[in-house]
């Protein structure tokens, strides 16, 4: 067999590569848990001061088999009625025993009979609390992890492409979770593979096979068309990164996703269908109640801070949600005000959220905003009776400053939701009032 090698630079990348690996036959999964019992009072919304944290937890050295208590400290809380705090048990992730940043695990797995999974570390420490947990969980599965301090300061680039050359030169297939990550453009510009695989991190999967069948330039969803200095300097980078993530006759593209897309002929388009989740965790237990997920799209731009705050109220009203799952981008200062203005608890996973919803407990009904899980949560939760609602996005939510491509961007992730029920702004005010559409 040939050698494969993954790069992944977010907790959801590792967590689909490791579905790419169970779909490929890549070894059983272990036997699921029982789902613990819902924390006490989970059914109670909290106090408007309990912004809760159930990760990222730091290394704690805990064995295999084990679970850790949320990290202690300003804007965590522990002890009984945590939000996810985890379980002991053969189905619950073992504390992170990934090594400290500027550690890594030894020289860079050579790419093997078997998949080796390099970490891009991120500089953000959300990313990098989950991303420890899901590297464990990797693991404990059996791969080989390797954690690479790619943005380690001055220095990094360079050493990282040093360490990585050997590697990609002898990888016959390389999997990657972003295709519009700089690092990997650069990595695919100076060693190009023979076979491609790219899975999911995001609805962005759906623009990048769109862009690449229209041969256009990658360029993100959410940012403007026109082409700032940074973006002219690095054009000829992106140019044949593009070229070597397109199929070609000397080198095969498969695009492995939970998502539609509209992948360019002689692409193979393979399913997610999240097997390795269903069969490693859950079925969870059910609350009551709602849950709600949180998304970055005040953070990015897209939407108007205001009007976001006051429709996540009015849903947790609507739905009698408890919970808001916080996205790891989003700002604490927009998170406490969740916590204050809704009476929400605020939950930072401490994992990605198919396997936080799959592991339980959760609200028999989870709503959320355009985003992957209104895709992928209906495929890990298959048959748990757990209801998914997308809540659309009203063209008076977004910024005057919003890339003109948003609106249609988002509604398209709405509107191939086939799993999720769907809340529509109805009424003279888009905020007043959402109803089931």
């Amino acid at each position: 067999m040939t050698g494969r090698l993954a790069f992944v630079e977010s907790p959801v990348q590792l967590l689909n590569v490791l579905e790419w690996a169970h779909a490929r036959g890549r070894g059983p999964a272990p036997a699921a848990a029982p789902a613990p019992a819902p924390p006490a009072g989970a059914d109670r919304a909290p106090g408007p001061d309990a912004v809760r944290a159930s990760a990222p937890v730091p290394d704690s050295g805990t064995g295999p088999g084990t679970g850790s208590a949320p990290a202690s400290g300003p804007g965590t809380a522990s002890g009984p009625g945590t939000a996810f705090a985890p379980a002991s048990g053969p189905g619950t992730p073992p504390a992170a025993s990934a090594p400290e940043p500027g550690q890594g695990r030894g020289a860079v797995p050579a790419a093997s009979d078997d998949l080796a999974i390099v970490v891009l570390s991120p500089s953000d420490p959300m990313s990098r609390g989950q991303l420890r947990r899901m590297a464990q969980l990797a693991r404990d599965e059996g791969f080989d992890v390797h954690w690479q301090e790619a943005r380690a300061g001055r220095g990094a680039l360079v050493r990282t492409l040093r360490e990585l050359g050997g590697p990609l030169r002898a990888a016959e297939r390389v999997i990657v979770g972003d295709p519009f990550s700089r690092y990997v453009q650069l990595l695919l510009t100076l060693f190009g593979p023979r076979h491609v695989t790219v899975v999911d991190d995001g609805t962005a999967t759906m623009e990048f096979a769109a862009q690449l069948a229209g041969g256009e330039r990658l360029v993100r969803w959410h940012r403007k068309g026109d082409l700032g200095p940074r973006e002219l300097l690095l054009a000829p980078v992106t140019s044949l990164a593009r070229r070597r993530l397109a199929p070609g006759p000397h080198r095969t593209v498969e695009i492995f996703t939970s998502l539609p897309v509209q992948a360019p002929p002689a692409t193979e388009v393979t399913e997610n269908a999240y097997a390795w989740t269903r069969s490693r965790f859950g079925p969870p237990a059910l609350t009551g109640g709602a849950d709600l997920v949180g998304t970055s799209l005040v953070e990015t731009g897209v939407v108007d801070a205001e009007h976001y705050l006051r429709v996540v109220g009015q849903l947790a009203r609507t739905h009698g949600a408890t919970r808001y799952f916080a996205h790891r981008r989003e700002t604490p200062e927009k998170l406490h005000r969740i916590a204050v203005e809704t009476g929400l608890q605020v939950v930072r996973p401490e994992l990605p959220l198919e396997l936080i919803a799959r592991r339980g407990p959760v609200g028999a009904t989870i709503v959320s905003f355009p985003s992957t899980v209104v895709h992928t949560l209906p495929l890990a939760l298959a048959g748990t009776g757990v209801k998914v609602a997308v809540c659309e996005i009203a063209p008076e939510w977004l910024k005057a400053t919003a890339s003109p491509r948003a609106q249609g961007f988002l509604a398209g992730v709405v509107g191939t939701a086939s799993g999720a029920d769907r809340l529509t702004p109805r009424g003279g005010s888009a905020a007043d009032r959402l109803e089931f559409g």
